[in-house]
């Protein structure tokens, strides 16, 4: 039996660690998931088993190299962002790989903005709000100030998907999607290393840049093998490939991200002070993202309502949507709190309603998603304000839920809201960065499936 073109696909996430198979029109032909226990770094905070990660890469790429069921004609990588793998002279990791999520040092932070120039004018210049160690450049501005020792031995230190790439190719190369999630690096502006990189001299210890859809390196007489990028840039460009005209892509999760990458105006200061950011997509360019902590609540008050209503915990999976529940009970005014702070980082106004005033677990149900949907319409604006786009697309878990759906289309009147899939996103915008490297056919067009 002749043996199946493909394309392999590392999609390295914070939890799951996949192994993808594409045939040549992006079909899922092989799959291998794993999950690694994490293990703690020096100071006991947990991170990445950074050693796990890279045997388990090299021998499931060796294992298929014997499998004659499949031919692989390239190699490419998507992987969670903000953080770094530091290697010397030789390519062995110095440090381990440090958790985004672990404190930043109070002091070094203070003296980091004092010294350039504040945090509203660094968040503006790099297009990032102020996230202690998800802005990954301080991480290594922390290693410089905390180990110096150890940050003169670095001869790379480079984001994780061009670590996963130099895992087979021992070639150092740094993509502009690593770049640009939120990290600190990067002048949005000018397009460059902000000033800072190249004062702290943190630029000598960054790989030289190379697209993000061109090929770090061929290996094995013939396997082309990708950069790797940032995932969540590569789960955008299967609707960039698919859609020529603007759109705006909300993806739905614990988080749930506008991405708007046709709106390239500069961040203001307020839209950073509401959680809006700048990433950087595959072919460069700036895409404007807003943020809300909507699934997450979401989560948190289906609990709440299945006590009170005495129901299934994922009871909310069978409600309709019906217009007629959405009229509020007469005395809901009086048991709701004044919400104050920040519209994007406090809850909606649902946690301040008492359950009693809903007949039953539908109308309270409504309810929540009316209030979830307040504060996305505003989330939204944010990067759709000032720009001509008629496509929402919405993927992820709410674009399932008829009514966050039918209340997100009357939110949005003048815009076409539309519901849109594409399995392992991610896994396939790596493939197609890297497409005319390894696939004889054209583009596909049946990537995305909209409703």
């Amino acid at each position: 039996m002749q043996a199946t073109p493909v394309i392999l696909i590392f999609d390295i996430g914070k939890t799951n660690k996949k192994l993808l198979l594409l045939d040549e029109d992006y079909q899922l032909v092989h799959e291998v998931a794993t999950q690694f226990n994490e293990i703690t770094d020096e100071d006991g905070f947990a991170c990445e088993d950074l050693n796990k990660l890279t045997n388990w890469i090299t021998a499931e790429f060796q294992n298929l190299l014997t499998n004659n069921a499949f031919e692989i004609k390239a190699v490419n990588f998507s992987g969670y962002g903000a953080s770094f793998v530091y290697l010397d002279e030789s390519g062995k990791p110095l440090l381990p790989l440090y958790n985004y999520l672990k404190p930043y040092p109070p002091a070094l932070s203070k003296q980091f903005y004092k010294t350039y120039g504040g945090e509203s004018m660094l968040a503006k210049q790099t297009a990032s709000p102020v996230l202690g160690s998800l802005n990954a450049g301080l991480q290594l501005y922390r290693i410089k100030y905390e180990k110096p020792t150890i940050y003169n031995q670095i001869k790379y230190a480079l984001h994780l998907p061009q670590y996963l790439s130099f895992i087979l190719t021992k070639a150092f190369h740094t993509d502009l999607t690593s770049i640009g999630c939120h990290t600190h690096l990067w002048d949005f502006q000018n397009s460059c290393y902000h000033h800072w990189v190249n004062k702290e001299g943190i630029d000598s210890k960054l790989a030289p840049i190379k697209n993000s859809d061109s090929i770090a390196g061929t290996i094995n007489d013939g396997i082309q093998v990708g950069v790797g990028l940032h995932d969540s840039s590569a789960a955008l460009i299967p609707y960039l490939v698919s859609f020529t005209e603007p759109f705006v892509l909300l993806s739905t999760g614990t988080w749930c991200i506008t991405l708007h990458p046709f709106n390239h105006t500069i961040l203001s200061d307020y839209e950073l002070h509401q959680d809006c950011l700048c990433y950087l997509s595959y072919k460069g360019l700036p895409v404007k993202a807003s943020r809300l902590f909507a699934g997450y609540e979401h989560e948190q008050q289906v609990k709440k309502l299945a006590a009170h209503f005495n129901q299934p915990a994922d009871y909310y999976k069978t409600v309709a949507f019906n217009a007629a529940l959405l009229t509020p009970p007469k005395k809901m005014a009086k048991t709701t709190k004044k919400l104050t702070g920040e519209i994007m980082l406090q809850q909606s106004a649902f946690v301040a309603r008492a359950l009693s005033d809903f007949a039953n677990y539908e109308a309270a149900y409504h309810r929540l998603i009316a209030d979830i949907i307040d504060q996305q319409t505003k989330s939204t604006n944010l990067v759709l304000s000032g720009s001509m786009v008629e496509n929402i697309f919405v993927d992820g878990g709410f674009s399932s839920n008829p009514v966050y759906m039918n209340l997100l289309a009357a939110a949005f009147p003048n815009n076409k809201v539309s519901a849109a899939s594409v399995p392992q996103a991610s896994a396939i915008g790596a493939a197609l960065a890297i497409h005319q490297y390894w696939n004889t056919k054209p583009f596909p067009t049946n990537l995305i499936q909209v409703q």
